[in-house]
């Protein structure tokens, strides 16, 4: 499915003039994706604007046409998508491609676990490193059967089960990936699905559930802990969704309007989900110049704009339980920490071991690369900052084909001394196509 050409597209940015203007990013990737799969379940036409159009969610598109939905796109980029019910989904007739998708994946197995069919799942080489087990080991409790390659990876073929097992789980790692992966298994099981999440994180599934009319209830207990049940067998009913921008996206632009001295640039329609808005708050936390406005919601989820202002970032040892809710935004925060004045801890971390690479190690030698002091740790990283001053630069970088390696040091080339040279961009095309024109807009890579 990959359109990638096989060689790498390296890009050099260097040292930008104040960066100004107003943009918007694409929409939020975990919604676009869930929109697409729950609109596949509901009976009638279901509407999609502002969907993400890179290559994961396009894949998740293309799987759920395979097993039955009419998904068409229109002139105006609104998708229309004709669903064939919960329980409705057809046997694929050819192993599902999903290309660097790990959201996709995990998802898409556990909403086929209670389906009574047979598919198999491909990726490219970086999503194939990805371990599957923390999904296919609760849906094996629900009578799904996986057949994978070593060590639970990709390819991976599953039979689903129908009718399922109800579930009753607790997780034992916080993951909004897995708690979704069984809510989705729980629409076509009988009986009450139920989760329960000692730390919370990011909840568009449970939101999107229930504005689709699914009956799904969340407690939320004296200690944090989260019980989420969800009645099985669910009609879900069409919905019309607009896709907020995608703050792991606004991430990006953000810290370059802080890091860039005399910038002042607007993010539009961005969401601000609280198990998502950490990145926005540790920022301030460090001195940054943000401001919310015109605060509004649009299909259940929280928007706003924000106004960025060029700003002074002192270092910053956040508290760990942060890490849930900017899970993604910690490459692009350690490029704000390198700018900060004087140190940065970052901790609780294990998590970005595990993502698109391993994000502690390959950032830690990105930042090296560029002249930066780093001290990795089993869980974290220790940054010294350089107080404002630019960072040396160099290169290349080596992203390990992570969009969000890619993106977080093209934001450091536009602070730096000699510019900063990534090895390949073609990968930020799977969450941020229009990355590269955005920068351009702003006043940047001129």
């Amino acid at each position: 499915m990959s359109s990638h050409n096989d060689q790498p597209a390296p890009m050099t940015f260097t040292a930008a003039p104040p960066l100004s203007g107003a943009v918007t990013v694409p929409g939020d990737k975990s919604i676009s994706h869930r929109s697409l799969m729950l609109s596949a379940l509901a009976v009638g036409e279901s509407r999609v604007e502002g969907l993400l159009e890179g290559e994961d969610v396009l894949a998740t598109a293309a799987a759920m046409r395979a097993m039955g939905a009419d998904i068409q796109r229109d002139e105006d980029g609104i998708w229309h998508i004709h669903g064939v019910g919960v329980g409705g989904l057809l046997q694929p007739q050819t192993a599902l491609d999903m290309g660097n998708s790990g959201t996709s994946t995990r998802l898409l197995m556990g909403l086929l676990a209670s389906h009574d069919l047979t598919a198999t799942f491909t990726g490219d080489a970086s999503l194939s490193k990805r371990p599957m087990a923390r999904v296919t080991e609760p849906l094996s409790r629900m009578g799904a059967s996986f057949t994978s390659s070593p060590g639970d990876r990709l390819p991976l073929t599953m039979k689903g089960a129908c009718p399922a097992v109800p579930l009753d789980y607790r997780l034992p790692v916080a993951s909004a990936q897995v708690k979704s992966a069984i809510l989705l298994a729980g629409l076509n099981t009988p009986g009450i699905t139920r989760v329960v999440e000692p730390i919370p994180t990011r909840d568009h599934s449970e939101r999107m559930l229930r504005g689709f009319g699914a009956d799904l209830n969340v407690e939320v207990e004296a200690d944090g802990t989260r019980i989420i049940t969800l009645v099985g067998e669910a009609e879900l009913k069409p919905q019309r969704i607009t896709v907020p921008g995608d703050p792991s996206s606004a991430a990006f632009p953000m810290v370059a309007a802080l890091l860039v001295p005399g910038s002042q640039v607007t993010i539009a329609n961005v969401g601000l989900n609280d198990t998502r808005a950490g990145l926005i708050a540790l920022l301030q936390d460090m001195g940054g110049s943000i401001e919310i406005v015109n605060r509004r919601e649009v299909g259940g989820e929280p928007v706003g704009d924000l106004i960025v202002t060029a700003s002074t970032l002192q270092g910053i040892e956040p508290d760990p339980a942060r890490a849930p809710s900017m899970i993604d935004e910690y490459p692009v925060a350690f490029i704000a920490a390198a700018m900060a004045q004087g140190r940065s801890v970052f901790r609780g971390l294990e998590e970005l071991r595990v993502k698109e690479s391993d994000r502690i190690a390959t950032m830690a030698a990105g930042l090296r690369a560029i002249g930066v002091t780093v001290e990795e740790l089993e869980d974290g990283i220790i940054i010294e900052g350089a107080g404002g001053t630019p960072l040396p630069g160099g290169g290349p970088i080596a992203t390990k084909l992570d969009h969000r390696i890619a993106m977080s040091f093209a934001v450091a080339g536009l602070v730096s001394r000699d510019g900063v040279t990534i090895d390949d961009m073609r990968p930020v095309a799977t969450s941020f196509p229009t990355f590269v024109p955005l920068l351009q807009t702003l006043g940047a890579l001129t």
